[in-house]
Formats: structure tokens, C-alpha cells, sequence
């Protein structure tokens, strides 16, 4: 697929301020849900993430279908995906798409008819710290997979004096802060460090920390409490809960690029579709290695996977009214207000309506 066809899964690049709302072809099928009761349960887990947008989307969709029980455990991306491969939830948040065995495992639950992937939530994660008297942080890729890999223990480290030759960095220990549980977003942070600094970070992606020891935390908000509660701490997270913490800006080309919802975006406008996948996959698979200052490359982009076709009508409807709201205007909206996250253009939405048209009962 062309990298003009992933332009579509691209965010506004200035969120949903600038957006017209008033009119849109896909209001009518989004806000579909409403026009018939539902009732059943819905089941998710997955992306702790996607956490904050989530709680924002049930209310939504709770509110035009309060006789669907919805619930979403926010277990980490790797628990959600095991969860839904086992056929044990209906649907998975993850902050990774599926690999290549875990599309196997989702086709023996899913059937024929296959799996979609819906690129939902799109967020930079920002690279946090927790460091006195140091309110602006430059770190370059070999820099930042250093501090990861422990090869640089202190923050007055000549690389990282490197980087700010302006600051006045002081001798404390550098505590790394990673993720303790399987997670998408350790899967892109891991992807980053692999694909701009490869001679520093010699490891695989992975969504579980791959290097020994370290100071770790369960979920996003794990993360975010060691660091904000630690001393000279930095962690990953994404950008949306970093709150009143540090967030360094990232080497990119020749600049020092601070993370935001249009340097996302445009980074996915040019990152190609992945290959190989079925008609309802839409896996982006990220440029990490840009030089263009006007992309963030440590970015995830979060999907929603779940079957194509259901065994029951009930929970057919409800997966698909669920992701119709989710795509609409409101819901997207819903989700950048309780999440800071960048509403899906309408392109991506037209994109996205393809997919959940196609959500049925097996015949």
C-alpha cells in the first residue's frame, strides 16, 4: 500500500479546534449506533494508554446504548492481545498491531473472515524526567538509547553536555524508569531506539524491556508515578499523561524536536501501510528514521482489533456501534478532550467507516 494511502490515518494537525463540525457525510453512519436498541455485553482490555479515551468513549456510547454493559481492562497492549487471541475479551486495545503469530492465533478465534485493525488513538510519547533545576532537555537518538541501555549512569555525562551545551547539569545518577509489564508502547520506544540509534540499542523491538534490572512500572501511570516520585529519573510514556514532568526534546535531522500532535501526525502522513495484511487491517508502520524536524517519530498509534464477523448478532451490533462512535466526530472529539489525542481527519474516518461497515454475524 502506498504511503499516500497512510496519509489517510494521519490526525488534524491542530485538533479538532479547527474542524468543522457542523456537516459531515460520515455523521449519519457514525452516529448509527443510536438508531436501534442494543443490549448485551461488550468486553475489552488492552492499552492502559489508551485508558483516559477509553473511559471517555464508554461514556459516549453508553449514553446512546445504555443496555450494552461495557466494561475495558486497561491490562497493558500484550495482555489485551493475549486476552483477545485466546478469545477471552471481544475486542483489544493495543499500542501495537498484531505480529505475524498473533494473526494466526486471532484468525483460529476469528475465522475466515479474519481480524480488523483499527488505527483509533495516535499520540507522541514523550520522554519524561524528573531532574532538578534542569528545565529543558536536548537528547539526542545514541544519547537517549544510552541512558536506556545504562552505558550513561549521570546527567552531567559528557553526551548528554553534548546535546545541551547551554545547561548546567548536575552529577546525580540517572534512574531509568521502563515498563514492568508487556506493552505496546515499550514495543514503539523499542522500535525508536532500534531504527535511529541501532549501533547504541543492538536489541529487538520488543513489548517487554529487554535488559535486565532497572527501576519498572505497571502501566502508563506506573511510569509516571516512579518518575514523578523518584530523582533523576526519566521514563516513557505517553504524551498525554506526563502532566507536570519534564519532556525532553528528541534529535531529529540537524533540530531538537519537542513532541506534539502535528509533528505526530505528519510523521504518519508519510509512514507506509504495512504489507501482507487482510482488506480491514489498517497497520501503519511507522518511519522512525525521519530527519524532517516537522515529524515525532516516537509515536504510537493505537488500534482497536477485533473480528470481522462474531458468532452472535448482539455482540456484532454492539462491537460495531461501539466503533462507530469511536470514529465519529464526537467520539474523537471525546477522546482528545479527556486524552489530549488528535481527532482522525475525515479521510481516516471514511477509511476506518469501510472497516466497521463490514462488522457482521457469521453467516
Amino acid at each position: 500500500m502506498s504511503a499516500s494511502l497512510a496519509a489517510v490515518l494521519a490526525t488534524a494537525a491542530c485538533g479538532a479546534s479547527n474542524e468543522d463540525t457542523s456537516s459531515s457525510g460520515s455523521d449519519s453512519s457514525a452516529s448509527g449506533s443510536s438508531s436501534a436498541e442494543l443490549s448485551g455485553d461488550l468486553v475489552g482490555a488492552g492499552s492502559s494508554a489508551q485508558q483516559a479515551a477509553m473511559t471517555a468513549w464508554q461514556a459516549g456510547f453508553n449514553a446512546e446504548q445504555p443496555g450494552v454493559t461495557f466494561s475495558y481492562d486497561p491490562a497493558g497492549s500484550g495482555a489485551g492481545r493475549d486476552q483477545f487471541t485466546s478469545g477471552g475479551v471481544d475486542f483489544a486495545g493495543s499500542d501495537a498491531a498484531l505480529d505475524d503469530e498473533e494473526l494466526a492465533a486471532a484468525g483460529e478465534v476469528c475465522g475466515d473472515a479474519g481480524v480488523f485493525e483499527l488505527p483509533n488513538y495516535i499520540s507522541a510519547i514523550a520522554v519524561v524526567y524528573n531532574l532538578e533545576g534542569v528545565d529543558d532537555l536536548n537528547l539526542s537518538p545514541a544519547t537517549l538509547a544510552g541512558i536506556f541501555k545504562g552505558t550513561i549512569t549521570t546527567w552531567n555525562d559528557p553526551a548528554i553536555a553534548a546535546d545541551n551545551p547551554d545547561a548546567t547539569l548536575p552529577s546525580t545518577a540517572i534512574s531509568p524508569v521502563h515498563r514492568a509489564d508487556d506493552s505496546g508502547t515499550t514495543t514503539n520506544f523499542t522500535d525508536y531506539l532500534s531504527k535511529a540509534a541501532g549501533d547504541v540499542w543492538t536489541d529487538e523491538p520488543d513489548g517487554e524491556w529487554p535488559i535486565q534490572g532497572g527501576e519498572a512500572g505497571n502501566g502508563t501511570s506506573g511510569v509516571i508515578d516512579a518518575v514523578k516520585n523518584g530523582a533523576g529519573t526519566i521514563g516513557y510514556a505517553d504524551e498525554s499523561q506526563a502532566g507536570e514532568l519534564g519532556i525532553a526534546n528528541i534529535g531529529i535531522g540537524s533540530e531538537f524536536v519537542a513532541p506534539s500532535a502535528e509533528a505526530a501526525a505528519a510523521v504518519v502522513a508519510n509512514s507506509p501501510k504495512v504489507e501482507g495484511r487482510g482488506e480491514y487491517d489498517l497497520a501503519v508502520a511507522v518511519n522512525r528514521a525521519t530527519t524532517s524536524a516537522d515529524e515525532y517519530p516516537i509515536v504510537l498509534v493505537s488500534y482497536h482489533i477485533g473480528c470481522v464477523q462474531y458468532e452472535d448478532q448482539a455482540k456484532a451490533d454492539a462491537v460495531k456501534a461501539f466503533e462507530s462512535y469511536v470514529i465519529s466526530e464526537e467520539g474523537q472529539q471525546a477522546a482528545a478532550d479527556a486524552a489530549g489525542s488528535s481527532p482522525i481527519t475525515d479521510e481516516a474516518r471514511t477509511a476506518a467507516q469501510t472497516v466497521v461497515d463490514a462488522i457482521t454475524v457469521q453467516g
